[in-house]
């Protein structure tokens, strides 16, 4: 179950929907898709993260694999929302729904940014329910709420994905890990195109 998730995001690109993404290592930056997520592969492998985020975010994918064979697609959010505060209670997983996380800029705090769920207070969750693939403006928002919460990991889990593996991607807070583990990103691997499908 949860143990589709890569260890080695360098591994993933095999595991795309149709198949795709290979073609576009040129260098398209687009925010849809996955054509925009081909360099990072290189670049940081989840094993660089701290065990307990890593066995956190493996619970939340199995708990959340388990809701989606349960009841598929076809929801609203609220129904997988709840779902999940089912399963991770039982799983004595802490959590915290619609979790505000303060943005501040030159040390004054400018409003807030609000995560659907921030697990075990080491990764944000984002949960959609809505047809269509995860969209470069959804890894944006939470790689945003990554940066405003100083954690390394995010999860997106689109349940309206007929097999959730589609529907699941990881996002890193690159800046973040590279600067912690020291980690070298030549000039194409820098910037916002760091996410990873999970399974």
């Amino acid at each position: 179950m949860s143990g589709d998730y890569h260890d080695d995001p360098s591994h993933a690109d095999t595991h795309h929907r149709g198949g795709h993404r290979g073609g576009h290592r040129g260098g398209h930056r687009g925010g849809h898709g996955g054509s925009d997520r081909g360099r990072e592969r290189r670049g940081i492998p989840l094993s660089v993260l701290d065990p307990d985020t890593t066995d956190a975010s493996r619970k939340a994918i199995g708990a959340s694999i388990e809701i989606h064979r349960a009841l598929g697609p076809g929801y609203a959010k609220s129904v997988y929302l709840a779902a999940l505060r089912l399963e991770f209670d039982a799983l004595g997983v802490r959590y915290q729904l619609d979790h505000p996380i303060p943005v501040s800029y030159k040390g004054k705090e400018l409003g807030t940014v609000i995560a659907d769920m921030m697990v075990e207070g080491r990764f944000a969750l984002h949960i959609l329910a809505r047809p269509g693939p995860v969209t470069g403006l959804d890894r944006l928002n939470l790689r945003g709420q990554l940066r405003a919460a100083n954690i390394d990991l995010g999860l997106i889990i689109n349940f309206a994905e007929r097999r959730l593996k589609d529907g699941l991607v990881r996002v890193l807070n690159v800046e973040k890990i590279t600067a912690e583990k020291g980690i070298m990103l030549d000039e194409h691997d820098e910037g916002d195109h760091h996410d990873d499908p999970a399974p």
